[in-house]
């Protein structure tokens, strides 16, 4: 809009100027020169080559092999305040087109480069939870560096031109592999800080978020424990039963063509190779979103029985919350001297991921 009116302005005061210096000249000649307009060649339009369409690979869950650029663009910081012997930042970072994500990172005062635990937290929730105090206070208390973003096909993560009627589960390829790349992505930047320790991440995942928070622990070594609570997986069996499905979609769910997607995707696969890691699975049993038998699944596949802590309902997992809140048991785990792999160099040899 506001280049149409500077184009008319300028149209305006060319044809103003026009005007006063036909109408203001001194007494013309008796022979006026001739005005001859010279013809000009014209000019060839300049075709410029269209670039080529991006595409993400959502097969693989390895950074490296997903097509996306392993360097992170600078962040724009949206919002930082200090709040309870805290600082909070959103910031907005994007490495792929069309698809902004909004980071959290609260660090606690006092506390000289922090180590990290980054949070997944079910596609349902907002990240604007993370303004709560409740989450300086951890990090106060664990001294220990809080940050989170939301995962593909969550609220915040809607962009026109993407339908609403799409969901996590109706494009879980899509937002299992692409949400796994992020959490590689948004380990690259948290390394270019000078304020934090990179060498000692921590993720946390509930939900959907466990099940991104175990892919991306299998995909990336700098991941040196990982904490989930109701992580989903056993695509067949969880699609087949879990109260999270409209009965009236399940069926497409359940098709040969969706599960074919999902195959090298599910976090049961995975968990075998997290041997190492300290890993932590907390199971709520009475929770409906996952059927019983797939629970039972996904904690056999743990590599060590005792990583799995089951609780009959939320309620009881609730008198177990430590003081230091649910990133303690992360906090210690990071600030502990058992041996790992980072860095980028890392990032490229990742051994069995596809």
């Amino acid at each position: 809009m506001f280049r149409r009116f500077a184009a008319l302005a300028f149209l305006a005061l060319t044809l103003g100027l026009a005007h006063a210096q036909t109408t203001t000249s001194t007494k013309p000649s008796s022979k006026p020169a001739p005005v001859v307009t010279p013809e000009l060649p014209e000019t060839p339009a300049v075709i410029e080559p269209e670039a080529p369409p991006f595409k993400e690979d959502w097969t693989t869950l390895s950074l490296a092999k997903s097509g996306l650029s392993l360097d992170v663009p600078a962040a724009v910081l949206l919002n930082k305040v200090e709040v309870g012997g805290c600082t909070r930042e959103l910031l907005r970072l994007q490495w792929r087109p069309g698809d902004p994500i909004d980071l959290y990172v609260i660090r606690p005062a006092g506390v000289s480069k922090p180590p990290v635990a980054l949070f997944l937290l079910n596609y349902t929730f907002d990240t604007d939870v993370f303004r709560a105090s409740t989450w300086c206070d951890q990090a106060s208390q664990n001294k220990i560096a809080i940050a989170s973003f939301g995962s593909a096909l969550s609220w915040q993560r809607f962009h026109t031109p993407r339908p609403m009627k799409q969901w996590f589960v109706s494009e879980l390829q899509e937002a299992l592999s692409t949400s796994t790349h992020d959490v590689q992505m948004v380990l690259n930047y948290l390394e270019k800080r000078d304020d934090l320790d990179a060498e000692r991440i921590g993720l946390f995942g509930q939900g959907s978020g466990g099940s991104i928070a175990i892919l991306a622990a299998a995909a990336d070594p700098r991941i040196r424990a990982l904490h989930v609570v109701d992580p989903w997986g056993d695509w067949p069996d969880w699609l087949k039963g879990s109260k999270q499905i409209p009965e009236e979609e399940r069926a497409l769910y359940l098709k040969p063509e969706f599960l074919n997607k999902v195959t090298t995707l599910d976090p049961i696969m995975y968990l075998p190779q997290l041997k190492g890691k300290a890993l932590r699975i907390q199971i709520v049993m009475s929770d409906p979103v996952t059927p019983t038998a797939v629970k039972d699944k996904i904690a056999n596949a743990a590599p060590e029985p005792d990583q799995v802590i089951r609780y009959m309902d939320k309620t009881a997992e609730q008198k177990a919350l430590p003081k230091g809140g649910i990133s303690s048991w992360l906090a210690q785990q990071i600030y502990s001297d058992s041996p790992k792999t980072s860095g980028m160099q890392a990032l490229r040899s990742v051994p069995n991921v596809n």
